[in-house]
């Protein structure tokens, strides 16, 4: 009888346990799908937001990868061509030759950031430090080693 009643106390115990051990899994498991869930639509916010900024992006432009290769040019050797070709004229001395604005008290206008939309043109960020403003450059590959600028528009932000 005894034997009975200890058994069954084992028995009701270890279901106890059980269900707590159980629940406390299927209470993680459900953190887990929530936070997955949370990842999977950060992911494809992410995908979606980096479509849209590869939109306008040399690098993914097929038809302008296809009118360098008609030209026989390779794109992802000309694209850090071009960079470094506007870059340099950050060097030249006395005003930049394409931002049309003058630095402010002995200051230097340049290019900061640099992004090639298509294979015609580009758009980029100037300051001096103090004063800035973006520019819209066409550019035509004339050779094999040679680029020329031709300025579209620009603005100077106020303060």
């Amino acid at each position: 009888m005894y034997l009975f009643i200890f058994a069954s106390l084992i028995v009701v115990f270890q279901y106890v346990n059980s269900k707590k051990i159980l629940d406390a899994g299927e209470k993680r498991m459900g953190i887990f799908i929530a936070k997955n869930e949370a990842l999977k639509d950060s992911l494809a916010n992410q995908k979606e937001e980096l479509s849209d900024l590869s939109l306008f992006d040399l690098r993914y432009n097929q038809e302008a990868q296809d009118y360098f290769y008609n030209k026989k040019l390779d794109s992802d050797s000309l694209i850090p061509f071009i960079k470094n070709e506007l870059y340099k004229l950050n060097e030249t001395d006395g005003q930049h030759p394409l931002i049309p604005f003058a630095a402010s008290e002995g200051r230097k206008m340049q290019f900061n950031t640099i992004k090639m939309l298509n294979h015609r043109w580009i758009v980029a960020d100037f300051s001096d430090g103090q004063y800035w403003g973006e520019i819209l450059i066409k550019y035509f590959v004339t050779g094999a080693e040679e680029v020329e600028f031709e300025v579209l528009d620009y603005l100077l932000y106020t303060r």
